[in-house]
């Protein structure tokens, strides 16, 4: 069967998804792939007479539930039309079907998911290869925040509405937590930069060829109480594996849910790397870990993600095989940019590029 990849690009108002999907289109289509971009759902409701700020809860309830219903015959009609396709395709999904529940109570959209014979495991954590999350302009870089691209949107842009903004965005982000390829792409200084980041992530998806680029790390402390965060347990066991190849296995634990995510990292001679990740069942996780590196521990740590003036980061503090160190990762900053440092977190080092950190060399027995 035809290896056809979903990708779906989501996020906050004004997040630029509109630039960002002309701008994979272009780019893949000059590759020789035939990309298919689905519509925005809501937004054709919208124009097609559906009022989601109504008040009528009977109405708002069948035309979620009918929003859901076209958005997956929608992406179904179109993956049935790339598999007739001779050239390779990638189907790209302006917002996806998580994006729905963000907007309603989780009552409601776990009635709406049963009413359609569908669940939040079977959307979130199946439909999709990946999940790319533009952050929001609301949400550190104010002056570039506008409704004029997009009659359908309600929030102002003015203080209010950019708070309306920031707490969607973060609202879309939850509604995807769980999925084992969700990416989260930041505000820069640089919009071009944001939507180079969307282009290389897409190719990592497709198997591509990337350069190796390290993200930024810093020993740090915390100083006060962190905003809004996602918080996880995280193990992680390295696997026996062939030379220039890094192979890992990760259990993640958030809220009582688990994802178990298989990735493997083959740095080429060109000094590229090729990641190939697969989400896992608990039963093949068990079955994995007999193949667990002899020579290196298990990580255990515990994982806040959260976003600060635009830009994604990750906290770490481990547990083993190490105790109480604290690792802030910044995610997609490139190199030449200034990191907005949140006033709680107080920076020890900076350790980009230290091998000495790498999860991979913090997991060698002594």
């Amino acid at each position: 069967m035809k290896d056809i990849k979903r990708i779906v690009l989501t996020g906050g108002p004004c997040a630029g998804k509109t630039t960002a999907l002309v701008r994979v289109i272009n780019h893949f289509s000059s590759l020789g792939y035939k990309v298919f971009t689905i519509p925005e759902v809501p937004t054709m409701f919208t124009q097609a007479g559906m009022n989601y700020l109504t008040k009528n809860q009977d109405f708002f309830y069948e035309g979620e539930k009918a929003t859901l219903e076209i958005q997956l015959a929608l992406e179904d009609k179109f993956i049935k039309m790339a598999e007739a396709c001779t050239e390779p395709v990638v189907i790209v999904c302006d917002r996806g079907a998580m994006d729905i529940s963000a907007y309603m109570k989780p009552e409601m959209w776990e009635q709406i998911t049963k009413d359609v014979g569908t669940s939040t495991t079977e959307l979130r954590d199946q439909r999709y290869d990946a999940v790319l999350h533009l952050v929001s302009a609301a949400d550190g870089a104010e002056k570039f925040y506008t409704t004029s691209n997009n009659a359908s949107r309600n929030e102002a842009a003015d203080e209010q509405g950019l708070a309306i903004a920031r707490m969607l965005d973060k609202k879309v982000i939850e509604a995807w937590t769980g999925h084992s390829h969700l990416r989260v792409i930041n505000n820069h200084e640089d919009f071009e930069k944001k939507m180079q980041r969307v282009v290389k992530e897409i190719s990592n998806v497709l198997g591509l060829p990337q350069p190796i680029e390290e993200e930024r790390k810093y020993i740090v402390e915390v100083t006060g109480e962190l905003p809004y965060a996602i918080e996880s347990e995280i193990i992680q066991t390295y696997l026996v594996a062939d030379p220039g190849c890094e192979v890992r296995l990760r259990r993640r634990n958030w809220q009582g849910k688990i994802v178990n995510v298989h990735t493997t990292k083959k740095t080429l001679p060109t000094r590229e790397e090729l990641v190939t990740e697969r989400q896992v069942s608990n039963s093949l996780y068990e079955s994995l870990l007999q193949q667990a590196d002899p020579y290196r521990q298990t990580i255990q740590k515990q994982r806040k993600s959260f976003i600060w003036k635009g830009q994604f980061f990750e906290l770490d503090t481990y547990q083993k095989p190490i105790d109480n160190l604290m690792i802030l990762e910044t995610k997609g900053i490139a190199k030449h940019e200034d990191v907005k440092f949140p006033p709680f977190i107080r920076v020890i080092k900076d350790i980009t590029g230290d091998m000495k950190y790498y999860n991979y060399n913090i997991a060698l027995r002594g």
